[in-house]
């Protein structure tokens, strides 16, 4: 069952209104997509993924509020695009939550996930020529490691890419946690190899670039007095969300709405083990 992250504090930062129009910039299985549209009445979401499968499951998830939603399917460098389709040229409120959609992980097919057996792939788009076996088999070692350091902030990144660099090919997920954790033994209850898969992922799918992007052109998306929820899962990603904000709200274009940022409850992290290293930051436009 797909449980959307933070839902009561998305849905009480983005203040929806019955005639609104709002974005979900990430809508992944629906989940907080549906919880917006329930709020509505004359109002619409735009729901839009970069995953078409995903963007496939929310439909079908919330197929109750089917008339209170468009669907869209882009990157965050098309967003722009997604509300022209929809005929407006500003939202009420927009949401990203920048984690990993569960259908991508628990896929095997879809290579996200280091628990299950499958090809080493990672696209959240999967109309987009490179996978993550490209990475790990032909990146050199020294950029291979780089990547894993400044994207999985993996300080034994190293040792780790030299790892790979001697088992090539490697072309399984499980082939590749199995070499990583060879090479840097567990010594927490952390997979050694999950920040690697993490840099993996990110690099896949250039998501340092598509967030800068969303960073850029969000606030031109939401209308003076709308807001711009931001979840993320990476300290790497809640640096950039924080700075994007305050230079905003240096320039006088928004208020922060969260002095500090929000962390999940104890109650829903025993819920919802995923939401564990969530982190909500919120905006109103000025």
């Amino acid at each position: 069952m797909h449980v959307p992250v933070m839902l009561a504090e998305c849905l009480e930062y983005l203040a929806i209104r019955p005639d609104g129009i709002y974005l979900d910039a990430t809508a992944g299985l629906g989940g907080h997509t549906g919880a917006i549209a329930e709020r509505l009445k004359s109002g619409f979401v735009i729901a839009n993924d970069r995953d078409a499968e995903s963007l496939e499951q929310a439909r079908r998830n919330t197929a109750d509020w089917v008339d209170r939603i468009r669907f869209h399917h882009g990157s965050f460098s098309d967003l722009a695009a997604a509300l022209k389709d929809a005929g407006v040229e500003r939202v009420d409120g927009l949401l990203a939550d920048l984690g990993v959609s569960r259908y991508q992980l628990l896929e095997p097919e879809r290579g996200f996930s280091l628990m299950a057996e499958g090809p080493l792939d990672m696209r959240m788009d999967r109309s987009q020529p490179r996978t993550a076996d490209d990475i790990v088999n032909l990146t050199s070692e020294k950029e291979l490691a780089d990547l894993i350091y400044q994207l999985g902030e993996e300080r034994r990144s190293r040792r780790i890419s030299r790892a790979i660099v001697r088992a090539r090919p490697i072309h399984s997920t499980q082939r590749l946690s199995g070499v990583i954790e060879a090479a840097v033994p567990r010594t927490t209850k952390l997979h050694p190899a999950t920040q690697t898969f993490m840099a993996l992922r990110m690099a896949v799918n250039d998501e340092p670039a598509e967030l800068d992007r969303l960073l850029e052109i969000a606030p031109d998306l939401v209308r003076s007095g709308g807001r711009i929820v931001i979840l993320t899962f990476m300290s790497l990603e809640d640096r950039k969300v924080k700075q994007s904000f305050q230079a905003l709200a240096r320039a006088g274009r928004a208020t922060i709405l969260t002095k500090h940022v929000l962390k999940p409850t104890p109650e829903e992290v025993r819920r919802n083990p995923p939401s564990r290293s969530a982190k909500l930051r919120a905006v109103e436009m000025s």
